[in-house]
């Protein structure tokens, strides 16, 4: 009893330690009742009170899930040595499986900073309270990817209106490109409807439903480009079996930020890390080949097409 009681005492601790801020009557707009939003930056202000501000030995780094995130644990390294060096603190890599469990480890306290994928952001920085502040981009300063649908060569379509009665593959309801841009997509522009015209499946990551086309589980896939070149340029998946039957316009991709709480101190250093990041010769440059360095972003101005693409498609972005 005496052992149990002390582990009830344990777990109190630890709850404590990552209990949401009492809600407070504040502006907030779409934010989860935890946070506030003084400045209308639409992100979660950094509480007031220093108390509630977390200052861990070591910070908890994940990247977005779409594809296996053991392929990126590597590729991450050489950053997450210089983030170390920069702030101080160890820097842990946390493999997640997918956009919900990376969404729910921010909110219960367990990471505090990441990389959201595009569709996945509005959700993280509304319900977990993350402050997007970096992108990558190309030594022009350029950035973004396109969704794309994709077909495999000997699949006999051509153009999206054959999809009709075919089986089309989405990653997850969170992903912009793997479901919620394609879906408000077709619909305007084809008048194409999941169930009615066609039949949706839900292959849980970009990769799955790049190698489902092209091994031919699917007719078509909706998915990220960018996640397909470099399936391609690793030998993983042989673009000459994958034919583009749309491209859309571009959109933001994955934002790096930390969690609201985070001591400013700390939070700044983090800033810092990604900015003073040398890229040549890197595992990331080797990796993300056309991307050169990390730009600053905000949530309010460049998450602005994706949250109306949320709005478009009936999103909600109260926490469950």
């Amino acid at each position: 009893m005496k052992t149990l009681g002390w582990l009830v005492l344990g777990l109190l601790i630890v709850m404590v330690g990552v209990a949401p801020a009492v809600a407070q009557d504040c502006p907030r707009g779409d934010l989860d009742k935890r946070f506030c939003d003084a400045n209308g930056d639409l992100v979660a202000d950094p509480p007031k009170d220093p108390r509630q501000w977390v200052d861990p030995s070591t910070l908890i780094f994940a990247y977005t899930p779409v594809e296996d995130p053991e392929v990126y644990r590597k590729v991450w390294d050489g950053f997450l040595a210089h983030m170390q060096k920069i702030t101080g603190k160890k820097v842990v890599f946390f493999p997640v499986q997918s956009n919900a469990a990376q969404i729910e480890a921010m909110r219960a306290g367990r990471l505090h900073v990441a990389g959201f994928n595009t569709g996945s952001n509005p959700i993280a920085v509304n319900c977990a309270g993350f402050v997007p502040f970096a992108m990558m981009a190309a030594k022009d300063g350029s950035y973004g990817y396109e969704m794309e649908i994709i077909t495999h060569v000997d699949s006999g379509i051509t153009k999206v209106e054959q999809l009709k009665g075919k089986k089309l593959a989405f990653t997850q309801p969170t992903s912009n490109s793997g479901y919620k841009a394609p879906s408000a997509l077709l619909k305007s522009e084809f008048g194409l409807v999941a169930e009615r015209d066609f039949k949706p499946v839900f292959s849980g990551k970009h990769d799955n439903s790049i190698l489902g086309v092209a091994n031919k589980d699917y007719d078509a896939a909706a998915i990220a480009n960018t996640v397909m070149v470099r399936m391609v340029a690793r030998k993983v998946v042989d673009g000459s079996k994958i034919r583009t039957i749309y491209k859309s316009q571009t959109f933001p991709t994955t934002g790096y930020g930390y969690v609201y709480n985070l001591k400013p101190e700390v939070a700044e250093k983090v800033k810092e890390a990604f900015f003073s990041f040398p890229w040549e010769g890197s595992d990331l440059k080797k990796e993300f080949q056309k991307e050169d360095k990390f730009v600053a972003i905000t949530y309010k101005e460049h998450w602005d097409v994706i949250r109306k693409i949320d709005k478009g498609t009936d999103v909600s972005y109260a926490c469950k």
